[in-house]
């Protein structure tokens, strides 16, 4: 497998609050765009709908964020993904003075005793970060009482989880922000629709991130409906673009694409791992914020634009100062 991109990220590029806390709004975002060899260009998000031409599709993840990390006395429990059997992926973390960061410690079987009297019993390591655990009750309905959003150090206070919803959420069940469609607004919605470019949802609950490891995505709940299907077809039917907003929706899109290069309606459990290996069959444009060095998103980003578009990108960011993270700046790719 191709070897992610690598750089140095200074810690003055994380974007340490929402663009409201700056004096921006949600849209007004820089926006870094990469165009094949072409050298980079930069705008403002309110500028994607002049980018984007009549035809085009958007194709966007109405997953809500729960405020899934619960705080202890001395760790905090991130709740990452339900199963079927009624069981959730969590992560624990010993909370610091920042933040929180990894803890490696409990045993199978243990429990531990949670806000509200509840109870979360660990049952196994799922990966050797990730436990299978066991709640006493409601998780949703318990997180809604008791927890906040997952914020990591680079956040530097706690931010209310209506910072952490984007325009289209409707659909609870993300650990952590589908942060590519933060930058929308009802009004930019009302501007993509009003010049003729289409917008289609899907839903890809998103786990928990690690900013300290670099780890593959895991298994992650999907859907694509049958109306959002039938629109990509015509879209790239048509030949127009078909735009992504967010990693997520690559995910799922490319997970249902069959073998003649048609989008199925489907849903279930991804596993899917983009890679320039791999490519890509559906996606030809992806809206996307900036990633983490040697990221598996940027093995996904470089099958969209290419390593060397991806490397001009990334340069440019730097040396422009964009900001990192779920509330930083976006990045256009348009790959056709």
């Amino acid at each position: 497998m191709t070897a992610a991109l690598d750089f140095a990220l200074p810690p003055a590029l994380s974007a340490h609050e929402p663009p409201e806390a700056r004096g921006l709004a949600r849209d007004a975002v820089r926006m870094l765009v990469s165009d094949g060899d072409r050298e980079p260009a930069h705008h403002r998000f309110t500028d994607l709908p002049r980018l984007l031409s009549p035809g085009d599709l958007v194709v966007v993840n109405n997953s809500a964020t729960l405020p899934a990390a619960v705080r202890l006395d001395r760790l905090a429990v991130h709740f990452s993904t339900a199963r079927e059997d009624g069981t959730w992926l969590v992560e624990l973390r010993r909370r610091t003075s920042t933040a929180s960061e990894p803890y490696g410690g409990c045993e199978p079987g243990e429990w531990l005793p949670m806000p509200g009297r509840a109870t979360l019993r660990l049952l196994g390591r799922e990966t050797p970060r990730l436990w299978r655990a066991e709640l006493d009750r409601d998780v949703q309905a318990y997180l809604r009482e008791h927890g906040r959003p997952i914020r990591y150090s680079y956040v530097d206070r706690d931010w209310p989880i209506e910072a952490y919803q984007t325009v289209f959420a409707t659909v609870p069940g993300s650990a952590e922000m589908p942060s590519a469609g933060r930058p929308f607004s009802a009004e930019l919605v009302t501007a993509l629709v009003a010049r003729g470019i289409g917008i289609a949802p899907i839903t890809l609950h998103t786990g928990v991130a690690s900013p300290e490891k670099d780890e593959p995505p895991y298994a992650e709940r999907y859907e694509v409906p049958e109306a959002t299907a039938r629109q990509v077809n015509l879209a790239r039917h048509g030949g127009a673009r078909v735009v992504a907003a967010g990693t997520t929706v690559v995910r799922a899109l490319e997970t249902v694409v069959d073998g003649d290069g048609q989008v199925t309606a489907s849903a279930g459990w991804t596993t899917r791992v983009i890679t320039p290996e791999a490519g890509v069959q559906v996606v030809t444009g992806l809206i996307t914020g900036l990633h983490e060095p040697r990221s598996s998103h940027l093995l996904m980003l470089s099958a969209i634009a290419g390593r060397p578009a991806l490397r001009l990108a990334y340069e440019a960011a730097l040396r422009e100062g964009y900001l990192w993270h779920e509330f930083g700046d976006t990045h256009l790719i348009m790959s056709g």
